[in-house]
């Protein structure tokens, strides 16, 4: 039986489209909520202040690499997921930490300790396979001092990246 104007509300179509919509607006700004609290936007750091001296931190030991005249070839192999790093500059450490940094995934940051083979050769091993955009970090100590190649490369397994060819960002002044 159709609608009359004697009728009441609950039974026109246009309150119930109108409730409707405004339903749908409440569930989704709920979801968008709860979303937003189960996945904190780990980007933002809070103490911007620190993180400034810990740029400058970061300049000196990438001015010490450069002044050491410190370059690698890091090759990863698909099949092992064996890492090896070739080494040239002034500076031949026991060990090195390569560490493969993605940009907006913590949980994809992989952490490799190469020990030396032999003079300018370093082996380490990867345990699982990373491939796209990574920030790629070798530390090494010459001196007691930390020295530091930074650069960003995009990671394939069978690709030899070249860390230290880069100018370095950020030093002019210095």
């Amino acid at each position: 039986m159709p609608a009359t104007a004697a009728s009441p509300w609950y039974k026109h179509l246009w309150p119930w489209i109108i409730i409707g919509i405004l339903a749908t607006s409440v569930c989704l700004s709920l979801s968008m909520v709860s979303i937003a609290v189960r996945n904190p936007d780990n980007l933002v750091n809070d103490n911007y202040y620190e993180a400034g001296k810990g740029i400058n931190r970061s300049l000196d030991r990438e001015l010490l690499a450069q002044k050491l005249g410190l370059k690698a070839s890091v090759h990863l192999d698909e099949l092992t997921g064996e890492v090896e790093l070739r080494l040239s500059g002034s500076s031949d450490p026991q060990s090195l930490e390569l560490n493969l940094i993605s940009p907006t995934q913590p949980e994809k940051d992989r952490k490799v300790l190469l020990s030396r083979a032999e003079t300018g050769r370093y082996v380490g091993q990867l345990e699982d396979k990373v491939d796209g955009r990574r920030f790629v970090e070798l530390l090494g100590s010459q001196d007691a001092h930390v020295w530091r190649l930074f650069e960003e490369e995009k990671v394939e397994h069978g690709v030899t990246l070249q860390l230290g060819d880069e100018a370095l960002q950020g030093a002019e002044h210095r």
